[in-house]
């Protein structure tokens, strides 16, 4: 059932059932077995796939019998992504549908991309349900403050709007425009660039079109609250109730600052309610616990399972997940029809979390960017 306001969700560490748990990991050992089918048999595989499987020291399709099964693969190569021909990464049995292609990354030399038929509708469709409503009102207008071009967050965006039976009005952001600005060192030009693209939400947001729901990275709200402060009006007051943002500087300390001081208080003193997420091309959405006063703004995520899976393994030994509360690298696991991708060294890091009520599966809290890449890492806008 939806919730329908953020006090129906469990309260942030509420352990799921040992059923939950045994359900949750049967339907997981379930996707992992029938993704590796699809994508590995002569009728419906993906090109990728069918040639690889001659390099395997296993066979996929008469080996692969539960989750734990996929450490069998070597470590999935994120240069395996740049490049093309991007059809071989389209699964004959998926041949005759239309396909978008999503990038990721890129701000220097061949940006990864990745194939996509309907995982992005999946994906936020399936968000979609863990929204409350009274925050996020079914057919109200979205805006839509992050990225454009080739990336899925665009797409994905103006689906949950219209799935939700809303409109969604998207700005034109170049992020890597921004990346380059900062590395020239044109803070200048930064500025005039990031207001620029605050002054189009502006202006979606006085034109009476409706929008109370919206999407935006931390660095863009916090931007958007200030650019709405100098014109002497809020968040609230221009009608937004519901934001979801994203990034890994979607942090504990910043919630609190938006929240208290953006914001003008918790949901039920501003009536502007936010949740994190945590997701990109791969993976599709991470949904957070609650975040809350009473928790100190923690922010801890779980991966859409049986779709995508993350885990927290340690720094050397990848295939080996730390222990609740410690450190380690994400690694993601995608497990659909659309794309299987067993073991992706995410460019973050965080702290394992347990399996909580709504989301019997572990999480990840403090996700912020893998240490020992971290000095070549530029977030930019986000």
């Amino acid at each position: 059932m939806t919730p329908q306001t953020p006090a129906d969700f469990a309260p942030p560490g509420t352990p799921p059932t040992d059923q939950q748990l045994s359900e949750a990991r049967a339907a997981l050992d379930a996707q992992a077995v029938e993704t590796v089918q699809w994508h590995f048999h002569e009728s419906t595989g993906c090109p990728f796939w069918l040639e690889k499987k001659s390099e395997l020291s296993f066979d996929p399709l008469t080996e692969v019998h539960c989750y734990d099964d996929l450490k069998k693969f070597p470590e999935f190569e994120d240069e395996w992504l740049r490049g093309g021909p991007v059809r071989r990464w389209v699964p004959k049995g998926l041949a005759d549908k239309p396909v978008y292609v999503f990038e990721t990354g890129g701000t220097t030399g061949v940006p990864k991309s990745r194939i996509a038929i309907d995982d992005f509708r999946t994906d936020y469709s399936l968000f979609s349900d863990t929204l409350p409503e009274n925050h996020f009102p079914r057919g109200a207008n979205w805006l839509m403050l992050g990225p454009s071009g080739p990336r899925r967050l665009r797409l994905a965006v103006e689906h949950l709007a219209q799935h939700r039976g809303g409109i969604c009005f998207c700005i034109d952001l170049d992020p890597r425009w921004v990346v380059k600005l900062i590395k020239k060192g044109w803070m200048d030009h930064l500025e005039e660039y990031k207001k620029h693209c605050i002054d189009q939400a502006v202006t979606v947001l006085t034109a009476g079109h409706d929008v109370k729901c919206m999407f935006g990275t931390p660095k863009l709200i916090e931007s958007l609250c200030l650019g709405l402060e100098e014109r002497g009006t809020s968040l609230a007051e221009c009608g937004i109730t519901g934001i979801f943002s994203g990034g890994t500087e979607f942090t504990p300390q910043w919630t609190r600052f938006c929240v208290e001081e953006m914001f003008g208080g918790p949901p039920e003193k501003s009536g502007v309610y936010m949740t994190p997420t945590y997701g990109n091309t791969l993976m599709g959405l991470a949904c957070s616990e609650p975040v809350t006063q009473e928790n100190d703004y923690k922010i801890t995520y779980h991966a859409p399972q049986p779709r995508a899976v993350l885990e927290v393994v340690d720094f050397d030994d990848t295939n080996s997940v730390v222990p609740y509360g410690e450190t380690g690298r994400s690694k993601l696991t995608t497990l659909t029809k659309e794309f299987f991708v067993p073991g992706f060294l995410e460019r973050d890091e965080g702290e394992r979390e347990p399996p909580y009520a709504a989301y019997p599966w572990d999480g990840i809290s403090g996700v912020r960017p893998f240490s020992r890449l971290a000095g070549g890492t530029t977030v930019g806008v986000y």
